[in-house]
């Protein structure tokens, strides 16, 4: 199993920077519709493993389907480089977007697990 480093992500216009502490071991993508359309590659962590650094003030949120994560985008760019939901037991996590990762390795999508999320 690869090592856990922390990674520095933000989203296109640089207002919403985090840190992120991760092992990028269990990469997926989703089909869902609004994944689908993103491109998004994720990685789940415990949100304790998260910091935000900076643009709370600029982040707007997004719900749909089940409503039971909280997309967040940044408001200047239009970017959502991480959302904040829970696991199947209750415990709080953030999904971070690899892609906006600024020193993560290049990512293999024939490597990575597909999520069908658009059969929720």
């Amino acid at each position: 199993m690869p090592e856990a480093r922390t990674y520095h992500g933000q989203c296109h216009c640089g207002a919403v920077r985090y840190e992120a502490t991760t092992d990028l071991s269990s990469l997926a993508d989703c089909n869902c519709s609004r994944c689908r359309r993103l491109g998004w590659i994720m990685q789940s962590l415990p949100a304790e493993n998260f910091r935000l650094i900076s643009g709370e003030d600029r982040l707007t949120l997004y719900h749909f389907n089940t409503m039971g994560i909280d997309h967040l985008f940044c408001a200047t760019c239009g970017i959502e480089s991480f959302a904040r939901g829970h696991d199947g037991e209750g415990r709080e996590l953030v999904m971070i977007n690899v892609n906006c990762l600024e020193d993560a390795p290049p990512v293999d999508r024939a490597a990575i697990s597909h999520w069908d999320g658009a059969s929720f």
